[in-house]
């Protein structure tokens, strides 16, 4: 089975057999999360760092009267607190409403990689930036977009974070979500996310059937929502060889 972690952190760094073995042996050990569960809840001290390795997770804040919202979704490959063992106690949680399994690794493990494996430690680096970048894109999506457009921007988003890891099958992927928590990470109702879902299946846009989430056609998909995917830096700098074996 190919390894999540590897296939995203190819794309930070230019990392070597016995880094691929280091990342390989860290994923070894794995758990099950079940549905509605968290991973790290807020307040909690956190000692571990998760990395999600089948399924998804999100990061999300709940109001004082049960409102939610989702801020981030995490998908194989992506870890869910990378630095927050720095922090003396969670201040969002990080949970499951669909089930996941996930890796748990203490924090001296990541504090040893990252004083020895220098191209794990750019790929980390990496991973951490495209995080930022992808809060941002949320940013402009839910300050700027209309709903159709928001909606159509994070399933091409999804589209090409799960095609890095290898879950995307002829545009299609496992999309376990229900229209509920749509709206918790658009910040809209159940009811305008069914709406947007209807008004998308009927422009041809996408097809959403047991638990799956098929697109017709990319690029028209991709042209609507004005899906530009350089904020996930894909295109890794050519200079990553040379700068980490000290030459010029």
């Amino acid at each position: 089975m190919s390894n999540p972690l590897i296939m995203k952190l190819e794309y930070g760094a230019r990392l070597t057999n016995e880094d691929r073995a280091v990342l390989q042996d860290l994923t070894r050990r794995t758990r099950r999360v079940a549905r509605r569960m968290d991973i790290s809840p807020e307040g909690e001290r956190p000692e571990n760092v998760h990395l999600v390795v089948e399924g998804f997770a999100c990061r999300y804040k709940t109001l004082n009267d049960g409102r939610r919202q989702i801020m981030a979704f995490l998908v194989p490959g992506d870890f869910c607190d990378l630095h927050v063992a720095i922090l003396g106690e969670m201040d969002h949680s990080i949970g499951t409403s669909w089930g996941c399994t996930i890796v748990d690794i203490p924090r001296s493990v990541i504090e040893h990689l990252t004083a020895h494996r220098p191209r794990i430690t750019r790929a980390l680096w990496w991973a951490t930036l495209v995080d930022e970048g992808t809060l941002r894109a949320w940013l402009v999506n839910m300050g700027q977009r209309e709903a159709d457009q928001q909606m159509a921007h994070l399933v091409c988003e999804l589209l090409v974070r799960l095609r890095v890891v290898g879950l995307v099958n002829e545009d299609s992927f496992e999309f376990p979500m229900t229209q509920y928590d749509l709206a918790d990470a658009l910040g809209i109702s159940g009811v305008h996310v069914n709406r947007v879902l209807q008004d998308l299946r009927g422009r041809g846009l996408l097809e959403w059937r047991s638990k799956r989430l098929c697109i017709p056609n990319t690029a028209r998909l991709m042209d609507f929502a004005e899906f530009n995917p350089k904020y996930l830096h894909l295109n890794p700098r050519d200079d990553d060889e040379r700068s980490l074996s000290g030459t010029s």
